[in-house]
């Protein structure tokens, strides 16, 4: 691979692969290559210091051809254009491959919410729905949560479009609280999409899903819920990690207890009765089922063959 290995070099190296296994039409795969539509905005909202902050943020959206666009909105102090167009570009992909009838599309702001007050991130989301606001709503382009985003985040996206609109828009995105029209099950969707997906996968290559030892790289909404669900499925969790670092032990975890430990101390590390390791000897623990829930791009060509996992 000549090129760097961004998100976006990937993404656009894997529609290469497809278009040419499908024979696809070189009209539709050049379009394919490029976002319908990518909006670049400047937050400005009050510090809780009283200074100014200016926050790059972006909104793009792929492709609409199935239905209305749709896509989470991360905040991570690593943000770009070019891993928001990759990501839209997948959930296009995504959202075909399962026959659903959207579109893809993603967004994004450049920021450290793990330094941010609950006041500043309100006024930061407000403002950008805000400016945002021409492009989204139910029949054009749904946002959802991802990294660093939640229910929380949802509901003042949906009241603050509610408010442009004069009237209540519950539907303007997906993943708010179930007191103003969430669904039930949401925040463990996707990480039960996940288990499953092992387990028949485990099925498929026959391993004994009850009593395989997992890791699970990243401990948020994704990566505990997935913890939690192979656990009560009879799996044996050996390895976790978040942004700081890393746990094992081969006597398992109990996923529950992990999360307390990091709801009281900010991180997975230092748990009683666990070695500490890094995210990077993680990916390497020798396990049966591997669940990278972090952020994209963990795995490269640089560590594939470093991987134990069966699965």
């Amino acid at each position: 691979m000549g090129k760097t290995q961004t998100a976006l070099n990937i993404a656009l190296e894997q529609l290469d692969i497809a278009a040419e296994k499908l024979n696809l039409d070189r009209r539709i795969h050049e379009t394919l290559k490029h976002p319908k539509r990518s909006l670049i905005v400047s937050i400005t909202i009050k510090m809780d210091n009283g200074e100014i902050g200016v926050f790059a943020g972006c909104r793009v959206q792929h492709n609409d051809a199935r239905g209305p666009f749709k896509g989470g909105i991360r905040y991570h102090p690593n943000v770009t254009l070019d891993e928001v167009t990759a990501l839209a570009m997948w959930m296009t992909w995504k959202c075909a491959v399962v026959d659903i009838p959207y579109g893809g599309a993603k967004g994004g702001v450049c920021c450290n919410p793990k330094k941010m007050s609950t006041g500043e991130l309100e006024r930061m989301t407000r403002r950008y729905t805000s400016l945002i606001l021409d492009v989204i709503g139910p029949y054009r382009d749904v946002p959802a949560p991802d990294v660093y985003t939640d229910a929380q985040t949802m509901a003042w996206i949906m009241d603050t479009y509610s408010q442009f609109k004069g009237y209540s828009v519950p539907e303007c995105v997906t993943g708010k609280p179930l007191s103003i029209g969430g669904s039930e099950g949401r925040v463990e969707a996707t990480s039960l999409g996940v288990i499953v997906c092992a387990r028949e996968a485990a099925k498929h290559l026959g391993l004994n899903f009850k009593g395989a030892t997992v890791a699970v790289q990243g401990y948020g909404t994704v990566g505990w819920n997935a913890a939690k669900i192979a656990h009560d499925m009879g799996c044996k969790i050996v390895a976790v990690s978040d942004s700081v670092g890393g746990i094992y032990c081969s006597e398992g975890l109990n996923p529950r207890y992990i999360y307390e430990h990091k709801s009281k101390t900010s991180s997975v590390v230092n748990c009683e009765a666990c070695k500490n390791i890094t995210n990077e000897e993680l990916l390497e623990t020798k396990c049966d089922i591997l669940i990278p829930a972090a952020l994209e791009n963990q795995i490269t060509k640089a560590n594939a063959d470093k991987i134990k996992a069966k699965i």
